[in-house]
């Protein structure tokens, strides 16, 4: 038993990063206004840059780049965004483990997992974890117009998790056993392959 207990540490440990910083009551803004990206963010193997004060991605492939910071349980998260690509395809993590990553063609996030004109720019949803499986909120269509910027905000007040655009909701998310906690509190940009950029993070603890 006890070398089981051990082990379970030992995983719990190793996939969650240490050290990060938590939000406070004061927010956490990033305007992307350098060179590099610097400490701030934890790349897990995608083509992440700054270009022209964006951040810039594109084929990731389900290689998140993780903001090291500890979320607020309850917050707003806004940030700019602009899709190059007609499928659209915007995607972001929220609540997940800071470090998970795709190791194959097939990904398990760890964290709510939003998109936004995904699959041909057909589908916005909040996933839990699996956004290829059957516990999401699927919104009404809203197609991502090709070179727009849109302002998203995601919040999370108690169990719900809603996501808009331009304060259009795309999906919203009652989650009985919310994600949570340690393993459960980092925000994270993300893509398969679509052209994005992204600019003007906020992030508000409710």
């Amino acid at each position: 038993m006890r070398t089981l207990l051990l082990l379970a540490l030992t995983f719990l440990f190793a996939c969650t990063p240490q050290g990060d910083p938590a939000i406070g009551a004061e927010g956490f803004r990033d305007d992307f206004e350098r060179e590099q990206l610097g400490d701030l963010y934890n790349n897990t193997g995608g083509p992440y840059e700054i270009r022209d004060g964006w951040l810039h991605v594109r084929g990731a492939r389900n290689r998140p780049l993780w903001l090291r910071r500890v979320l607020p349980r309850d917050v707003r998260i806004e940030v700019d965004v602009k899709s190059l690509s007609p499928e659209g395809d915007i995607k972001l993590e929220v609540f997940g483990d800071g470090s998970s990553r795709a190791e194959t063609d097939s990904y398990t996030a760890t964290s709510y997992v939003l998109n936004f004109g995904g699959w041909g720019n057909s589908k916005n949803q909040i996933a839990r974890m699996d956004e290829h499986g059957a516990d999401a909120a699927v919104g009404p269509r809203y197609p991502v117009e090709q070179g727009r910027v849109y302002r998203l905000k995601i919040e999370r007040r108690g169990n719900v998790i809603t996501a808009w655009a331009d304060d259009r909701e795309l999906a919203s998310l009652n989650d009985p056993e919310p994600l949570e906690g340690r393993g459960h509190d980092h925000f994270a940009f993300n893509n398969w392959q679509s052209d994005l950029y992204f600019d003007n993070l906020v992030i508000t603890p409710l």
